[in-house]
C-alpha cells in the first residue's frame, strides 16, 4: 500500500485558552511535531502539514522535517476548507491518502500500521478507527476520493463523505485509545500529563486556564 497523509494542523485551539495547543509540549517535543514524527516513522509516501492558526509559530516547529507545509488562508472557515487544501497540495502518487488531526498526542506508529494493513483488506474506500464505539482519527481514504473532493464543493471533507456514503465506510475497532484521545481542552492536557507521568509545565498549565 502506498499511503500519503494529510496533516491538519491549522485550526484556532479556542478550547485550549490562550495557547495553541500544537505547541504545547508533550515527551518533550511539541505536540504538532510529535504527531509529525509518528507518520514520518511510518515510512509513507509523502506528509503534507497544512497549517493557517498561529502558521509561523507552528511552520517553525515543522520546518526541518521531510515533509511540505502549506498554508490554508481559509482556516477560520473550518476544518474541510485544511483538508481541500492538503488534498490539492499531493504531489505523489498512492493508494490511499491517510487524514490525520495534529492534536493525537497517544498516536503510535503501530496503530497507523494496523490501520494501514486493514485498510489493504478494506471492502470499501473509507476506513475509520473506532474504540468502545466512538469515531477516531486519522482515517484512511482511496485515492479515488481525492479527486471527488478536489471537483466538487469545497466543504466537502471527510466527515460530511462518510455522513452522505455510509457504504463506503468501513469501522476498524481499535484495541486502545489512541485514535480518539485528542488534546481539545486544559483538563485533557492534564491528564495526558498524568498518563505520561510527565511534570506538569506551569507556563503551559497556566495559558491553558
Amino acid at each position: 500500500m502506498r499511503v500519503s497523509a494529510i496533516l491538519l494542523a491549522a485550526g484556532e485551539s479556542r478550547r485550549m485558552g490562550t495557547v495553541n495547543k500544537l505547541t504545547l509540549p508533550v515527551g518533550g517535543r511539541a505536540l504538532v511535531r510529535r504527531t509529525a514524527e509518528t507518520l514520518l516513522q511510518a515510512g509513507l509516501e509523502e506528509v503534507v502539514a497544512v497549517v493557517g492558526h498561529e502558521r509561523d509559530s507552528v511552520s517553525a516547529l515543522l520546518r526541518d522535517l521531510r515533509l511540505r507545509i502549506v498554508d490554508n488562508d481559509d482556516y477560520r472557515q473550518g476544518q474541510m476548507t485544511s483538508v481541500y487544501c492538503g488534498m490539492a497540495a499531493l504531489h505523489s502518487d498512492c493508494d490511499a491518502v491517510l487524514v490525520c488531526l495534529a492534536d493525537l498526542p497517544l498516536l503510535s506508529v503501530d496503530d497507523l500500521m494496523r490501520l494501514i494493513r486493514a485498510f489493504a483488506d478494506c471492502p470499501t474506500s473509507v476506513l475509520v478507527p473506532t474504540y468502545k464505539g466512538a469515531r477516531g482519527n486519522p482515517i484512511l481514504l482511496a485515492h479515488a476520493h481525492r479527486a471527488q473532493i478536489l471537483a466538487g464543493d469545497r466543504n466537502l471533507g471527510c466527515k460530511r463523505l462518510i455522513e452522505k456514503n455510509p457504504g463506503l465506510v468501513t469501522a476498524l475497532e481499535m484495541d486502545n485509545d489512541h485514535t480518539v484521545f485528542d488534546l481539545d481542552t486544559p483538563d485533557a492536557y492534564r491528564q495526558l500529563q498524568r498518563r505520561l507521568g510527565e511534570t506538569p509545565v506551569a507556563q503551559a498549565i497556566s495559558n491553558c486556564g
